[in-house]
């Protein structure tokens, strides 16, 4: 008895249709949707509301803090208020809460919308490269988050450098928008630019850069590093610079090691099956003549076989042949 599938069950073959893969990206757009929405409320309502019981501050002081870090004379003093920024609009407010419930919602919702890419991506993707996958996406969540970490302790020293600069007559009362978009832009350079190492060793882990390569460009790639940093940081501050270059430097460090490790093993890897001496691109031996590997023995060669005789023409019309007469 033959059981009809299920119009949403997938084919056990992995294989799906045209329409098939636009069903499939619209439910998980649709449930991402859903996820981001639902993180977005939740940013939203937390962005006023604290919970002192876990230790937990608004959303809205954690978001200024690292300008309520600024000295006081450097900053807005308004009577009520230790900290506060200048709305001058009347949909200022309503727009930054929003802003910042979105952002907050995004990183909440993360988990969601990460696993319906993942879901949507896994079924064109063998074993191993799901395993190379996990731990991309891992590592690159875990380096971004400590990106946006870096930046939030930082900024505050940047601010305290960008604000000095007028002197002690001027005070400075902030724009909530544009000190949000300004602490947004820190926050996504950081965690990306903390992405570098991984990068770096993915490449060198499909073969395209080797470890040796990058330890000798060293010096080449350190100025290149203090050279971005200093052209994406907003405001160029000294000290936000620095601390985006020394973080960028040491990563790269860290990715030569793990390169020159890895490396090692596969080259180790590769003697033990005799092609440690193969350049890129060189083929490997053919198994049957390429020697003693591993304990087995080198087939014998395989003897030239004797050339085939040219066939015999084929005479039409030959006087010669017997007539069979008419067959009809």
């Amino acid at each position: 008895m033959l059981l009809r599938r299920k119009k949403d069950e997938p084919k056990p073959d992995g294989t799906m249709s045209l329409m098939e893969h636009l069903y499939e990206l619209r439910k998980r757009l649709f449930w991402a949707a859903v996820g981001l929405f639902l993180g977005t409320l939740v940013g939203f309502i937390w962005y006023t509301v604290a919970i002192p019981s876990l230790h937990i501050a608004n959303l809205g002081d954690i978001l200024t803090g690292p300008y309520c870090k600024v000295p006081a004379d450097k900053r807005l003093a308004v009577t009520g208020h230790a900290c506060a920024l200048l709305a001058t609009d009347v949909f200022s407010p309503l727009q930054i809460r929003l802003k910042a419930a979105f952002m907050v919602g995004a990183v909440l919702s993360c988990p969601v919308w990460l696993y319906q890419l993942w879901a949507f991506v896994t079924p064109a993707l063998y074993d191993k490269e799901r395993k190379f996958a996990r731990i991309f996406v891992s590592f690159a969540a875990v380096l971004f988050a400590g990106g946006a970490v870096l930046a939030y302790f930082v900024i505050s020293e940047g601010l305290t450098v960008l604000l000095g600069f007028a002197g002690s007559g001027v005070v400075s009362g902030l724009d909530p928008s544009k000190y949000f978009q300004f602490l947004m832009a820190m926050l996504i350079i950081f965690g990306v630019s903390f992405e570098l190492p991984l990068m770096l060793i993915m490449l060198n882990i499909i073969g395209l850069i080797k470890g040796e390569k990058l330890a000798k460009a060293r010096r080449y790639s350190i100025f290149g590093l203090v050279v971005f940093a200093a052209l994406v940081v907003p405001g160029n501050d000294p000290i936000t610079m620095s601390a985006l270059a020394l973080s960028l430097v040491i990563l790269y460090e860290v990715a030569v090691q793990v390169t020159k490790v890895h490396d090692k093993r596969k080259g180790a890897r590769l003697a033990a099956e005799g092609l440690g001496d193969l350049s890129d691109d060189e083929a490997s031996p053919d198994p049957t003549t390429a020697g003693d590997h591993g304990g087995t023995a080198a087939s014998p060669p395989v003897e030239r076989p004797a050339p085939v005789p040219a066939p015999t023409p084929i005479t039409v019309n030959d006087p010669s042949a017997p007539d069979f007469g008419d067959a009809t």
